[in-house]
């Protein structure tokens, strides 16, 4: 599942006359891109509660190592606030895109510390061009090697040895991604001086500095709080990481120069993932990434409706549509880490 996608031979498109807006008519029909305001109350309300819960027990713990469970538990806490900053930034929430972008700014860069411009910048990136080389950031060049060329071209003797060796690395890495999230938002809003609301992003990004940091001193010694940011950080990214490992990785690859479709190209690239409301709260709906991906304004909780619709139309046209378990998703992802590693283990 990882060779670089051929042309199909038929092209659906996107336009009016095509298979897609066929689809899409159906989608409209089932009234399944309206916004679910009653829903994202609800959650929004729970979310905030757990944010709030969880630092509660963190002043009531006081000078205790125990507040590590404490710090585990914030870190997916502040996942789940995350999830609710995509889809704000997908537009699935508000009315407006003014209200979206707050919520956006609410949920990223003032209870998250993530700026949300650089992050939309990336998304969007990746929506247009998913798996594709030299176009989706997403397998761009980085600490691990998602494509053929760039585990091929990896110079040094510290890139290569993670390169062999990335698939039992993959996890442990990703306790590293919230770090590295933080970092990325620094530096894109130290960079981009013209970037849309980034004083109100510097602002935001600066008061959540000052408020997690205080807040930590002001109930633990110094060694503590950094053991509990370190585990709240680690956390963070390994569940931030888990929930988007699987929707692409070890899916075909695009070359650089090929074109597809729309529908092709983000039916093809994903990959859905089994598990019914559980899974469906634990990766904040993208395991229904297909749908996701053909429908990104699509809110959160009518995704489940429309992969009925979405799956019965690809075995329709005869286009490939891709599910799995949790774990063996995570199997898939894993083997293309470990198969892109390979010739460097032989060389070795």
């Amino acid at each position: 599942m990882t060779s670089v996608l051929t042309r199909p031979a038929t092209d659906p498109g996107r336009g009016r006359g095509s298979a897609f807006s066929v689809l899409s008519r159906e989608v409209r029909a089932a009234r399944l891109l309206e916004r679910r305001y009653g829903h994202y109350v609800l959650r929004i309300a729970a979310t905030l509660l757990a944010f709030v819960t969880a630092w509660a027990g963190v002043v009531l713990l006081g000078e205790s190592w125990f507040q590590l469970f404490a710090a585990a538990g914030l870190g997916l806490v502040s996942t789940q606030i995350a999830f609710l900053g995509h889809d704000g930034a997908h537009q699935q929430i508000a009315a407006s895109h003014r209200g979206n972008r707050w919520i956006c700014l609410v949920a990223g860069n003032l209870l998250t510390g993530l700026s949300i411009g650089w992050w939309i910048d990336k998304h969007n990136r990746h929506h247009a061009n998913p798996n594709k080389e030299d176009h989706d950031p997403d397998i761009g060049e980085g600490v691990l090697a998602f494509t053929a060329d760039h585990a091929a071209n990896r110079t040094g003797r510290v890139a290569r040895a993670v390169t062999r060796h990335q698939a039992a690395l993959f996890f442990p890495l990703l306790t590293l991604e919230g770090v590295n999230l933080h970092v990325a938002s620094v530096a894109w809003l130290r960079r981009t001086a013209d970037g849309k609301h980034r004083a109100v992003e510097i602002v935001l990004l600066a008061v959540h500095g000052v408020l997690y940091v205080g807040a930590l001193l002001l109930v633990l010694d110094p060694l503590p709080a950094l053991a509990f940011a370190a585990v709240h950080q680690a956390v963070f990214g390994l569940y931030m990481g888990c929930a988007f490992a699987p929707n692409h990785k070890g899916m075909p690859i695009i070359g650089a120069s090929q074109k597809l479709d729309y529908l092709h190209k983000q039916v093809l690239t994903s990959r859905n993932v089994r598990g019914g409301w559980f899974v469906d709260q634990l990766l904040g709906g993208l395991n229904y990434q297909i749908e996701h991906h053909l429908f990104p304004n699509m809110p959160r909780p009518n995704l489940r409706q429309a992969q009925r619709l979405v799956r019965s139309f690809c075995a329709e046209h005869h286009i490939p549509y891709t599910e799995t378990g949790l774990f063996t998703s995570y199997a898939l992802a894993l083997r293309h880490l470990h198969a892109l590693g390979a010739p460097l283990r032989s060389n070795a």
